[in-house]
């Protein structure tokens, strides 16, 4: 209870002593903004409102209407994504020196009073990247859309393959938390920009060796109106999760790195490769002529096949548990105090 307590009490004091920034992209809701803005605690000291070019003027009408001394409105001359306007949000963040930086929508699905929820595992040194997870409680999983909870039941699966991050679910939820020192290694300019931008995150954050946890949240909708289509966005989906999942093996498991997986997966793939086609051709091969296949024949197709599912098997076994563990921001810090230490003890 007394360790339980302390901790509470350091998070408590590191969220006090840390500068939190809100970044909010802005595209057609000058219905919520203002209400987003008000709602977001004092914990928050620099509130960065991302005008993407929006059509409606939503940086206008929040220089407008909002007196939050807090709240700086930068705008895109053409329109970006909502991965541009993060970006843009993410620079000027670190630029101004925060240290953590929250990501939330401005068209009020989002709780403002969460965000303590996404800071706190990052500052307790648990994580680097929080994001939300509408599916936690699953007594409020009903409040979705069948067809959006489907569509992300979907994307979840892909996005586990393609990011690395096997325990985490929802992943285009966009209430998401950074630290800025690992914000700061990510190639801004090849994060996709527009809605792959979540799932390119979790990607890019794997290559890396990031920590990111699921922050429980309710799902709420309420008369906003989605400018997702995913009928259009399919195709580009699978293409990228596909683009993304070969260059994580490759960086992980070939560039990086050379374990026992790294055998696996080729090895397991090339049997099945074999024991496919050896069979396929003498299943064909046995219909043209109207003759049974000879049990020998058949094993020696049977007996690559499952030796390669094994191996493949075996490589998702060590895949799902190399999910990184250890806060790369705390990695980064002790390697600039051992860097500090060895530059004083060289000089004194």
């Amino acid at each position: 209870m007394n360790i339980t307590t302390s901790s509470q009490e350091a998070v408590q004091t590191s969220i006090s002593n840390s500068r939190i920034a809100v970044v909010i992209p802005c595209y057609k809701v000058t219905r919520h903004i203002l209400d987003v803005i008000a709602s977001i605690g004092n914990e928050v000291c620099r509130i960065y409102a991302i005008d993407d070019a929006c059509p409606d003027g939503s940086g206008k009408h929040v220089e407008a209407h909002c007196l939050d001394q807090r709240v700086r409105v930068i705008y895109h001359e053409c329109n970006q994504g909502v991965g541009g306007a993060v970006m843009t949000g993410y620079r000027s963040a670190i630029a101004d020196g925060a240290d953590v930086i929250v990501k939330i929508d401005g068209d009020g699905q989002m709780d403002p009073s969460l965000i303590l929820s996404f800071v706190g595992p990052i500052l307790a040194g648990e994580a680097d990247y929080t994001k939300g997870n509408r599916f936690f409680d699953l007594e409020e999983i009903h409040a979705m859309p069948k067809v959006r909870l489907f569509g992300n039941a979907m994307l979840s699966l892909m996005t586990k393959l393609s990011s690395g991050y096997w325990d985490l679910f929802d992943p285009t939820n966009g209430y998401t938390a950074i630290h800025a020192s690992v914000a700061k290694h990510l190639p801004f300019g090849k994060i996709s920009r527009r809605y792959f931008f979540e799932t390119d995150m979790l990607f890019r954050l794997n290559t890396l060796r990031a920590v990111v946890i699921d922050v429980p949240i309710d799902a709420k909708y309420g008369d906003e109106v989605s400018n997702l289509k995913i009928s259009k966005i399919i195709g580009e989906f699978l293409f990228k999760h596909s683009r993304n999942f070969m260059k994580r093996i490759f960086y992980n498991y070939y560039l990086r790195d050379l374990s026992l997986a790294s055998i696996e997966l080729p090895v397991g793939l090339l049997l099945l490769l074999l024991g496919t086609g050896f069979g396929g051709y003498h299943w064909f091969e046995s219909a043209q002529e109207g003759a049974v296949t000879p049990a020998g024949t058949v094993m020696l197709a049977a007996l690559p096949i499952l030796m390669g599912m094994q191996l493949v098997l075996a490589f998702l076994g060590y895949d799902i548990a190399n999910i990184p563990r250890y806060a790369l921001h705390l990695r980064i810090r002790s390697s600039k105090i051992s860097i500090n230490d060895h530059d004083r003890n060289r000089l004194g």
